[in-house]
């Protein structure tokens, strides 16, 4: 891909542990907080006999470790999977403790130990998750064996039925698994999708400074004109009245050699300008999609491109205003049409006085139908090598697809486009169609005095 940014990127692990020491310490207050408070108005306030030492030390563990990790780190300090993962375990550990000295599973408040379990999972690998995640299920099944009687009214007993405590850890451990899973999995697809919106916010900024640096070399060329061809026409006067004299007639032709060289070069950059003046600021369709397909135009053994443009109503050819990431869009997609036909490109573009659509199409083997309906989507597949001649095989297409497609179509459609793709029935190849509301697309109208500038350019 032209001008292409490469990412690394595992899903498996996407959610790393980046998270600072100051959440989980706030957290880990809060639990302190609660447990402090469930447990004075369990022994206190109803009057249930509660082994309030024990849970005191139990609580007193979780206090003890906040404030030895305040005094001895930054509450700033951004812990790594391993530290981040001892600390949650810490946590499942504490609250077990809790629990088994308080009725174990048949305390209705068993179902905290699925909120570390959760917090793991949303920030940390999925291999911590696992292991965080089976810490918990083993923390449940001993709590379901192992565990003093529930704190209950002096002089009895609450007894429930053997099934219902099957039931109670069956339901624990059923949330764990679920909980780790579902969590994990929202953790691993929103670091993917902000990792490909920076990958394409990347793409635009660089292609916008790009296409800034060729509309100031426009704008150079337009402002350097006129002193430029004064300084020639000095020159030519000097070269006339000096032809007697050898060495400064030479020195003066020197200058007219030079003054026409430095013309030829403004206004070869001139002609690259894309933004920044207003005359390079505009491009019609048809210039629009050659500036698209350059690059592949006049590849040595590539397939043929061919460009068709008509207007759907008898309207003439649109003026846009050039924009890079419309132009960055269409060569991804041409790029990939470029890569995988088997000998024909077709870029078509078809307008009305209310709408545009682009098309490129090719006649390769199409995209396979396993990634069809989620193409779009970041990191979709990963290249793992290209078979088939000109890696213009199945497996290619389907490799070739990922952050490139995803990056193209967001850009497109923040441009307004909407953005459509399928295989075309007559030859199986791909089809890639985006279609705009004209008015989102059009050049701002030209100054009155903007024709005799670039007359005079």
């Amino acid at each position: 891909m032209p001008n292409s940014i490469v990412l690394h990127h595992s899903s498996a692990n996407a959610p790393q542990g980046s998270v600072r020491l100051r959440t989980l310490t706030m957290l880990r207050w809060l639990a302190v907080g609660g447990q402090t408070l469930a447990v004075v108005t369990v022994h206190f306030g109803f009057g249930f006999a509660t082994p309030l030492g024990l849970c005191i030390i139990a609580v007193a563990a979780s206090a003890w470790l906040n404030l030895f990790t305040m005094l001895r780190f930054s509450p700033q300090r951004v812990l790594t999977e391993r530290e981040a993962g001892a600390y949650i375990a810490f946590d499942i550990v504490q609250l077990c403790m809790l629990l088994s000295f308080t009725g174990g599973l048949l305390n209705p408040f068993s179902a905290l130990i699925i909120a570390p379990v959760t917090i793991a999972a949303s920030i940390l690998s999925l291999r911590y998750t696992v292991i965080i995640a089976l810490l918990a299920l083993a923390g449940v099944g001993l709590l379901g064996l192992y565990h003093m009687p529930l704190p209950w009214r002096s002089g009895e007993v609450l007894q429930l039925a053997p099934i219902y405590k099957f039931g109670v850890w069956a339901a624990l451990s059923f949330s764990v698994i679920f909980f780790a899973a579902y969590a994990h999995r929202i953790a691993a697809e929103s670091a993917q999708m902000r990792s490909a919106l920076a990958a394409t916010q990347l793409v635009l900024a660089r292609e916008q400074r790009l296409s800034a640096l060729g509309g100031l070399a426009a704008a150079a060329a337009h402002e350097l004109g006129t002193p430029l061809a004064t300084i020639q026409l000095t020159a030519r006067e000097m070269q006339e009245e000096l032809k007697d004299d050898e060495v400064l007639a030479e020195d003066a032709a020197l200058l007219v050699e030079q003054a026409i060289r430095c013309r030829e070069i403004l206004g070869r950059l001139s002609q690259r300008g894309e933004t920044g003046d207003a005359i390079h600021d505009r491009v019609a369709v048809s210039s629009l999609l050659k500036e698209s397909a350059g690059p592949f135009l006049e590849r040595p053994g590539g397939p043929n491109i061919r460009i068709e443009t008509e207007s759907g109503d008898g309207a003439p050819e649109p003026l846009l205003q050039r924009r890079p990431e419309i132009v960055y869009g269409l060569r991804n997609f041409i790029e990939n049409a470029v890569g995988f036909a088997k000998s024909d490109v077709r870029i078509s573009a078809v307008w009305s006085a209310q709408n545009l659509s682009v098309a490129v199409e090719d006649n390769g083997p199409g995209f396979p139908p396993e990634i069809l309906t989620r193409l779009g989507e970041p990191y979709v597949s990963t290249r793992t090598g290209l078979r088939g001649a000109g890696g213009r095989g199945k497996d290619a297409r389907s490799g070739g697809m990922g952050l490139g497609f995803f990056i193209a179509k967001s850009l497109l459609e923040g441009t307004g486009a909407a953005v459509e793709w399928s295989n075309r029935a007559e030859d199986g190849g791909a089809r890639v169609a985006s279609a705009w509301p004209l008015a989102e697309l059009l050049a701002a109208p030209l100054a009155k005095d903007a024709p005799a500038a670039a007359a005079n350019a």
